[in-house]
């Protein structure tokens, strides 16, 4: 069971980490902490039918606390925004010789 809830922690450790990026104004940095939880939650989750009865209720309280907190920081984490999808225009000027 250390094992487990250790997987737990880490993952709680980086839905912090992802806070502090966040307060610091770095949002990729708290993404890719996101993405680490998640990728320890999922840990976790193939575990999951190995676990005895006992386990689960421990380490089931844990995660689901650790998943509240991740998904109140994800919610916090600005969208990326593309600025323009648009083609390029083609410019007359960028035709004529520039020495005539």
């Amino acid at each position: 069971m250390d094992e487990l809830l250790k997987l737990s922690a880490d993952a709680g450790v980086e839905v912090t980490a992802a806070e502090t990026a966040l307060e610091d104004e770095m949002p990729q940095a708290a993404r890719d902490a996101l993405d680490r939880a998640d990728d320890l939650l999922a840990a976790l989750r193939e575990r999951w039918p190995s676990m005895s009865p006992a386990e689960r209720t421990v380490i089931g309280n844990a995660a689901a606390a650790v998943r509240r907190r991740r998904d109140a920081v994800a919610a916090r984490v600005p969208v990326r925004r593309v600025l323009s999808d648009a083609p390029a225009e083609h410019d007359p000027e960028q035709d004529e010789d520039p020495e005539a």
